[in-house]
């Protein structure tokens, strides 16, 4: 096997499917049901967004954190943040009492066996659009929002490059997860689909592996960072540089057992 074919099967084993997926559309469709009969008219909007949405969400069995982004948009924009919050925190307690229920601003999330909800209040401002709650460091109550945005963007860098920018997305994912989270999931996404990758999309030709080279090539944790993220980052780059120089010269086996260490197969530690 090849670097780039163990990239490929690592990026299609990272998309949910089967059980996983059905399971998840089942409790989308009962949260959408308990949602409306228990707010009625006092919500004007709910729906799925974030990488669920986009289709770069990883499977549990990949990434203990993964989570469905579920937005519930509020008539009365009257209130403060926390007063939805404590709205939403009364909707689950009441309908899933005997599962994990926490506030993580500005979020209310709801951990089932199989998956886990981050439901998001929001209202609809005249001006501004959607808000949602701005986190508890900001000088702001509220933070304007746009929750499929990104989503088209994504869709574009991935379609500019041979529909390789998702399978990308999903691999660093997988290396975030395994190396305790050096990067917020979304930021990483946003920094992949805008590093640009040069002349890529233009050549043809170019493989995962080569993005993949290519992204963690560049990779910076930042100045001010940890010591364990900047540790992280620095092996992600000295293996990727390592399995990059045996494939030039020929030794694929090596390569491939490089990778492994930076990306192991599913079920193994690192």
């Amino acid at each position: 096997m090849t670097v780039n074919s163990y990239l490929t099967n690592l990026a299609n084993g990272a998309i949910i499917r089967d059980q996983e997926q059905e399971s998840i559309r089942r409790s989308v469709a009962t949260l959408q049901s308990r949602l409306n009969l228990f707010f009625g008219a006092d919500i004007t909007q709910q729906f799925i967004f974030g990488s669920y949405s986009r289709g770069t969400i990883l499977p549990r069995s990949m990434d203990a954190n993964s989570d469905v982004d579920y937005m519930i948009v509020f008539a009365d924009g009257s209130s403060r943040p926390q007063t939805y919050l404590n709205r939403l925190r009364r909707f689950v307690e009441q309908y899933y009492a005997r599962s994990e229920i926490s506030q993580s601003n500005p979020t209310i999330v709801l951990s089932l066996n199989h998956i886990r909800f981050e439901l998001v209040p929001a209202t609809n401002n005249w001006f501004s659009g959607l808000q949602i709650p701005a986190k508890a460091s900001d000088y702001e109550d509220w933070l304007s929002t746009d929750p499929t945005g990104f989503n088209q963007e994504l869709i574009g860098a991935n379609q500019s490059h041979s529909s390789l920018i998702k399978p990308l997305v999903r691999v660093v994912k997988y290396w975030n997860a395994k190396n305790r989270y050096p990067f917020e999931s979304y930021s990483l996404e946003q920094d992949i689909v805008k590093h640009g990758f040069g002349f890529f999309g233009l050549l043809g030709g170019r493989q995962l592996k080569d993005y993949f080279y290519d992204y963690i090539e560049g990779m910076d944790a930042g100045w001010f960072a940890p010591k364990w993220k900047q540790e992280a980052v620095s092996r992600a780059k000295q293996l990727a540089a390592e399995a990059k120089s045996q494939e030039w010269q020929g030794y694929t086996a090596s390569a491939e057992a490089t990778i492994k260490r930076l990306l192991p197969p599913l079920g193994l530690l690192m």
